[in-house]
């Protein structure tokens, strides 16, 4: 038999320019020898240049594309990497297995299907068709959705998954994360259970399964996990902090064979607890892999060097870290400004008017964003903004007003406001157990004939034995939604729409129907919660209808001519916006109680965490960090409660070394509004008596004109 040698697909006269394309701490990351290397790559220190020249370096020694294996979170970060290293390397890297945990996870199982326990044309649930198998389970086991008490599939879908990805006992998860479903904590089980088997039934396997499977296929099988070992003889880990349990047990056990593993992540920036992973992941590889090398990236090429000694001054207050301190290598240019405004429409009328001077000064809509900590915190920005006509797009989700729990409680208002509105009062009847479209459809027939006939369908709603219209299963929650409308149509209440939604929220049961249906069901109480302090402002019921409904019409992106398509300004949570930047950022709502959260106080763990979300937030900013605090809270006795800032600037403010720059506000002749307190803090707020909407950074007056419910 004649053999047939292949040799590497690197030309052997290539050799990559490392001294030009890296800096030193780059090139100690790209020439590190085989072993297990973490690396700790800071906020803008090229941790993907890096990571996909040390792809390349390894073809270049010899590493064939096929005996690599590279971990990311997102298929696009992968192919980017590849197709940038296939370039250096010039070699085809379509044999490279590079991409999601899940991609892999799925691959490996296509392989290896029938050791894992099932065909090999098993098929896929995306989160969709998860929802509806675990529906069907549900009504299996005997447990009606209709029962509030007993959570819906997405809620269920969501315990089951951090179970599995969290590696711990599902009765665990539901105590810590869902303790008011603790009583029903069999039935979760028991439907768990039954999922589990109809997937197994049916050959289908859900997202979280394929990791599942690939580590159960690991454990089990020796053989099929040696296999994979001696394929890989080099794992690469991109964005290591974002890692669950589930996934580091996987990464483990890969490397287990040769011990040439190099994750690359940053724990200043571990800001994904909610989803399974722990900052203890990274903080404890060294432990789970003795003898491990850690390299630091710290040299920043994305923010000025004011930008980068505020977040370094910031996150050196964690005390469960590796200790690192970023470096910037840009220019100097000005201070982050401190801004202090009188409330949350005054932080959106800032937010908007420097919008429109960083456009004049060069500064393109879609180079800047506004971040925030929850998707509530940008309601006012986003009115302001559409009231202005600067185009927007957000990337935390819906739209505020567009979002289903806030168009519920908003159906409950626009009813009382308006007894003709059919579309309203079929979707607040639908939100009561038992009552679906064609109960729905027969009561408003009847209120409709009542209507004809001259009196208020609102009262009739409120008063009438509908008994005869609705299913025997239906009447009590046609009961509960009457007593609602009964409240909601009390005189005293329409001049106080605020109080009319925490009527919703309290006496409805809505706050009930979130926490059964929806998996962030406090999220979505904080965003009511928002709306009713929003509401605060109108004197009557009719005027905040007739608000949000223009709201809901004027569309940023459509009302204002801009140079490009894409010229919008991007509203984002601060957690959808890590690994992204722009020349200027606005953070909001930075005081006490907002950022950081109450509930992440309770808990040392928690509080390092928000001050890495912090962290992520400030270096964001390339160019320009605006740091907003409001100073005033409505409640909702319409007292005011003065808020102090966050904490999160109050430990960089005051140092000797001036970290940012206090930007003073006036407020124009005539215009309405109690003046900031006086504080301890004094030079943090303004004398009293002097109020928005003059701004004074450096000295220079900059007017914003009033509104035009201020003209």
């Amino acid at each position: 038999m004649r053999r047939y040698t292949l040799h590497s697909a690197v030309p052997s006269a290539l050799r990559l320019d490392y001294d030009g394309g890296l800096n030193a701490e780059q090139r100690e990351v790209v020439l590190a020898p085989p072993g297990v290397q973490l690396v700790l790559a800071g906020a803008g220190s090229g941790k993907t240049r890096a990571l996909t020249w040390r792809v390349a370096r390894l073809l270049e020694t010899g590493y064939s594309p096929d005996s690599l294996l590279l971990l990311t979170f997102t298929n696009r970060a992968a192919d980017q990497m590849l197709s940038r290293a296939g370039q250096l390397a010039r070699c085809d890297l379509t044999r490279l297995w590079g991409g999601t945990f899940h991609h892999v996870a799925h691959m490996v199982l296509r392989d290896h299907a029938e050791a894992a326990g099932f065909g090999r044309d098993f098929g896929i649930l995306d989160r969709e068709d998860a929802k509806e198998l675990m529906s069907a389970c549900i009504a299996a086991c005997g447990r009606s959705v209709g029962q509030r008490r007993f959570p819906s599939a997405d809620v269920v879908c969501d315990l089951v998954s951090s179970a599995v990805n969290l590696q711990q006992p599902l009765v665990d998860v539901v105590a810590r994360r869902a303790p008011h479903f603790t009583a029903v904590e069999d039935g979760v089980v028991a439907v768990a259970r039954r999922f589990v088997e109809r997937k197994r039934e049916l050959n289908l396997l859900d997202f979280d399964d394929l990791l599942l499977h690939w580590k159960a296929l690991l454990v089990e099988h020796p053989s099929v996990a040696r296999v994979l070992q001696e394929r890989f003889r080099a794992v690469l880990v991109d964005e290591y902090q974002d890692v669950n349990r589930l996934q580091a047990d996987l990464v483990d056990i890969l490397a287990a064979g040769h011990g040439h593993l190099m994750v690359v992540g940053d724990d200043a920036q571990s800001i994904y607890s909610f989803r399974g992973s722990e900052v203890e992941t990274v903080l404890r590889f060294p432990e789970r892999h003795p003898g491990c090398e850690i390299r630091r990236l710290v040299v920043n090429y994305r923010s000025t060097p004011q930008i980068v000694a505020l977040a370094n001054a910031s996150i050196a207050r964690n005390t469960r870290q590796f200790r690192k301190e970023l470096r910037a290598v840009r220019e100097e240019r000005s201070l982050p400004a401190f801004v202090t405004v009188r409330d949350v429409m005054q932080q959106a009328e800032f937010v908007a008017q420097r919008l429109l001077e960083l456009r004049d000064e060069g500064v393109a809509l879609r180079d800047a964003a506004v971040l925030y900590r929850a998707h509530h915190h940008s309601m006012e920005v986003q009115m302001e903004l559409a009231r202005r006509g600067i185009p927007f797009v957000v990337r935390s989700g819906l739209r505020f007003f567009e979002q289903a729990h806030v168009k519920d409680v908003l159906a409950f208002l626009r009813f009382a406001d308006n007894a003709r509105d059919e579309l309203a009062f079929k979707r607040l009847v639908r939100l009561f157990p038992g009552l679906g479209s064609a109960t729905a459809d027969a009561v408003w027939d009847l209120l409709e004939a009542s209507s004809k006939a001259g009196r208020d369908a609102r009262q009739v709603f409120a008063g009438a034995d509908l008994s005869g219209v609705c299913p025997p299963r239906a009447r009590a929650g046609m009961r509960r939604a009457q007593a609602l409308a009964a409240s909601l149509c009390d005189e005293s209440l329409r001049g106080a729409p605020s109080q009319m939604i925490r009527v919703v929220l309290d006496e409805g049961s809505y706050r009930e129907h979130l926490r059964s249906r929806y998996p962030n069901a406090r999220e979505r109480e904080d965003d009511l919660a928002q709306l009713a302090e929003y509401a605060l402002q109108f004197d009557s019921l009719r005027e905040l209808v007739a608000d949000v409904a223009m709201a809901g019409e004027i569309r940023g992106e459509d009302v204002v001519e801009a140079p490009e398509p894409d010229e919008k300004v991007v509203l984002s949570s601060i957690h959808q916006a890590k690994g992204l930047e722009w020349r200027a950022v606005f953070v909001l709502w930075l005081s006490e109680g907002r950022f950081p959260t109450p509930q992440s106080l309770r808990r040392m763990e928690d509080e390092e965490e928000e001050r890495r979300l912090f962290h992520v937030a400030a270096t964001r900013a390339k160019d320009e960090l605006y740091l907003v605090h409001p100073v005033f809270h409505v409640e909702r006795d319409h007292t005011r409660t003065i808020l102090r800032p966050s904490r999160f600037l109050a430990e960089v403010d005051g140092r000797e070394e001036a970290l940012m720059e206090r930007w003073s506000i006036e407020e124009p002749p005539g215009a309405a509004g109690p003046p900031l307190p006086a504080t301890p803090d004094a030079d943090a707020t303004l004398p009293p008596g002097r109020m928005p909407l003059l701004f004074e950074p450096k000295g220079q007056g900059l007017r914003l004109p009033p509104r035009n419910d201020e003209t």
